[in-house]
């Protein structure tokens, strides 16, 4: 038992962390309220209202656990989250073919361009695009499948382009 005047332990060690993950779980999954919304025909107004209030109010539910839990706690799930996801980061060793370079660079060129000229056809041409969401889903997974074609030296040289001074090494 703690002596302390006006300090208190807790009930168990891990309150404090269960907590918090259930915060962030709260917060993840509110996020499908917005999908839920659209499938109950919810005027497209207040599906923006939802998400607007969904992003601030995820934002002040991350500070609250990141606030229960401590740095420590915070810590903790990040360093668990990154386990998990570092398995799926395309590796940096890893050296990409010329063929397989080609290829993801189309994968990675093909939504975008076409995203940009989207409006362009609708405006010039309206019907000439289907406008269907599971292409516009395929171009979204083919753009981030072009990241792990592309390997772990691409997202380097993406980074690159958003550092001010940096400079191309010759091998």
């Amino acid at each position: 038992m703690n002596t302390t005047f006006g300090v208190s332990e807790p009930h168990s060690p891990t309150w404090r962390f269960k907590v918090g993950v259930g915060i962030i779980a709260l917060m993840l999954g509110s996020w499908l309220m917005v999908p839920i919304a659209a499938l109950m025909d919810v005027p497209g107004p207040r599906i923006a209202a939802l998400t607007g209030v969904l992003f601030i109010s995820n934002k002040v539910l991350l500070i609250l656990a990141i606030t229960i839990m401590g740095k420590s706690g915070f810590q903790q799930v990040k360093s668990r989250l990154a386990g998990y996801f570092s398995v799926l980061a395309p590796s940096v060793d890893v050296e990409v073919g010329p063929i397989r370079h080609k290829i993801g660079v189309i994968m990675f060129c093909v939504p975008l361009i076409s995203s940009v000229l989207e409006p362009y056809v609708d405006t010039f041409w309206p019907g000439l695009r289907p406008n269907l969401w599971q292409i516009q889903l395929l171009g979204d997974l083919m753009l981030i499948g072009s990241f792990f074609v592309l390997g772990g030296n691409f997202w380097e040289k993406v980074r690159a382009l958003f550092i001010r001074n940096a400079r191309i090494a010759s091998a």
